[in-house]
């Protein structure tokens, strides 16, 4: 990372989970509604060690995490693997999703705001629009001796599991509320700092759900600037596609101040399925698994002075 950057990053972890120590012949009960915290371990504890690497390697200043289970095997991964991070700020809020899948944030700049959209209805009023929420984080970042802002809408829209059609208007619905929400809080002027991230869950096409976010006025998907052939983020085997699921979109005056920079990525713990990716991968690194994710972290180096 850069020095005098702030490095923001998205990243989805692929179940970053705890599952009960069943082998270990441990009493699941301390009374008749606890269960003891200390009998559950994080779930495929190779796969976590990988991602761990990718972590430590991308570095980054404010790090969004997709597909986490709870707050505790957030703080229990990030002292076991990322320690030395020093992410001292942590946020998770649970949402509505049925495999119990949410959204954490570790920093290392303090947290000064916090919202959640989990109680948002969808336009039928039948369920909660977000299963994993936009959830919005104000981090405190010191520039020059004085404090400012930077806001950072993290997303994790509908998945294509039951088909891209299928699911496509959930997520335009889930789209045209990040809109809305942009709109209200920054706009007209659009001047502050501020990014929407996280795992879309759809490409960009004729066909997208995507639309009105991607191509909103004021926002800017920096991976465009990338060569085309580098312009992904997810591997899928199954089809053998590669595509962008994940976003970092930077205001458009945002992203002027930063110098229009191009996001990275880091693509090291791939499976080696994933044969367009020709680059050095980590050695724990299987064929189909062990692996760090099925997604790899995307992330925009942005200069302090960026955000004054």
């Amino acid at each position: 990372m850069p020095n005098g950057t702030v490095r923001l990053a998205s990243f989805n972890v692929e179940n970053l989970f705890a599952r009960y120590r069943f082998a270990s012949n441990l009493d699941p009960s301390v009374d008749d509604f606890t269960i003891n915290d200390l009998a559950f371990e994080i779930f495929n504890e190779t796969e976590k060690q990988i991602t761990g690497h990718v972590i430590r390697e991308l570095d980054a200043d404010v790090l969004c995490l997709i597909e986490v289970e709870n707050m505790a095997i957030l703080e229990r991964f990030n002292s076991r693997y990322l320690a030395p991070l020093k992410y001292r700020h942590r946020v998770l809020i649970d949402g509505n999703d049925p495999r119990n899948i949410d959204i954490g944030v570790l920093s290392r700049h303090p947290v000064s705001g916090i919202r959640t959209n989990r109680h948002v209805r969808n336009k039928a009023n039948t369920a909660p629009l977000f299963a994993r929420d936009c959830l919005e984080v104000d981090f405190a970042i010191q520039v020059g001796g004085q404090t400012t802002t930077l806001t950072v809408l993290v997303n994790h829209f509908k998945s294509m599991m039951e088909g891209r059609s299928e699911t496509k208007p959930r997520r335009v619905e889930q789209v045209a509320k990040v809109i809305e929400i942009v709109d209200e809080r920054f706009g007209p002027a659009y001047d502050q700092n501020f990014a929407v991230v996280g795992d879309f869950n759809d490409y960009v096409d004729g066909q997208t759900s995507l639309k009105g976010l991607v191509d909103h006025a004021e926002l800017v998907n920096g991976l465009d600037r990338a060569p085309a052939a580098e312009r992904w983020t997810h591997y899928f085997a199954k089809g053998g596609e590669y595509k962008q699921l994940d976003y970092v979109l930077l205001g458009r005056a945002f992203d002027q101040r930063a110098g229009n920079p191009t996001p990275v990525t880091l693509r090291k713990g791939l499976p080696w399925r994933a044969e367009k990716y020709t680059g050095p991968r980590y050695d724990e690194v299987g064929d189909n698994e062990p692996k760090a994710s099925d997604h790899v972290p995307i992330a925009v180096d942005i200069p302090i002075a960026a955000l004054t």
